[in-house]
């Protein structure tokens, strides 16, 4: 669900917020970009243009948004073996890079079959075979779908929050089902540009703490300057008001940010 952009907040602006008027209270007009049809149509065009042309396809948020990420997940220490999840993958380009950066266990989701088939079809192109795919509703993940030591996110929170249909719930169960997927002390990375970083800190108030807020570019019109694009790393916080989602902590395990997970 998540690619399908050239770089940061370019055309990732037509899925960005409309402020203002919006009927359902929450501060966004419903779109289709929210939509799982909307998706589905994008994903099948691209797998055709693939199988036609050999084109990938675009990235959301562009190449500097993986290399970012990357470059955090490097400076951070975070082992190569660590369990990744890459929370709508599209067309599984970032996928790719992180496998070519030396990360082995990884796992890329979509509710779009035609998305998976199409990352599935690049990672064989790449000749890549340590990444998993899976046809995911991640606001109503499979029991299997656990225990991950990071989360990434680029678009997908974006897309649910312009859902026509209840997007507020949708954004609840979001949480609740990163919680349940993410391990307790894991990280969560989350690139948005309908979210600045006070309401992405208010959503993902619930179980997790801001860790560390990532550079983007700024723009500046009108005498006014910010950022079109915010990108943060979340970690999950031993205790939660979610529920039967949860891990039990386990003091004796647990070890000092920027070495092993637990």
């Amino acid at each position: 669900m998540s690619e399908g952009a050239d770089d940061d907040g370019g055309d990732a602006g037509a899925a960005a917020r409309s402020r203002g008027g919006s009927p359902r209270g929450d501060g966004f007009a419903p779109s289709a970009l929210g939509t799982r049809e909307h998706w589905d149509a994008v994903y099948k065009r691209e797998l055709q243009t693939f199988q036609e042309y050999g084109d990938t396809g675009e990235i959301w948020f562009g190449e500097e948004s993986m290399t970012r990420l990357i470059r955090w997940m490097q400076k951070h220490k975070i082992p190569l073996d660590a369990s990744v999840l890459d929370i709508g993958t599209g067309n599984g380009v970032f996928l790719v890079e992180l496998a070519k950066f030396g990360f082995s266990n990884i796992t890329g989701i979509d509710y779009s079959p035609s998305a998976i088939q199409l990352s599935g079809n690049i990672i064989e192109k790449e000749g890549l075979s340590n990444i998993k795919l899976k046809v995911e509703d991640f606001l109503n993940p499979s029991t299997k779908l656990s225990g991950f030591h990071i989360c990434i996110d680029k678009g997908t929170f974006d897309a649910i929050s312009l859902n026509p249909d209840n997007a507020i719930e949708k954004r609840k169960q979001y949480v609740k089902s990163l919680s349940r997927v993410l391990k307790v002390k894991g990280f969560f990375l989350i690139t948005s540009c309908n979210w600045t970083k006070e309401e992405l800190l208010n959503e993902f108030s619930e179980g997790f703490e801001l860790f560390e807020e990532l550079r983007t570019p700024r723009f500046s019109f009108g005498g006014r300057s910010g950022n079109s694009v915010a990108a943060l790393v979340f970690q999950k916080t031993e205790l939660t008001t979610l529920g039967h989602f949860l891990e039990e902590p386990h003091p004796e395990r647990e070890q000092p940010m920027g070495s092993r997970f637990c």
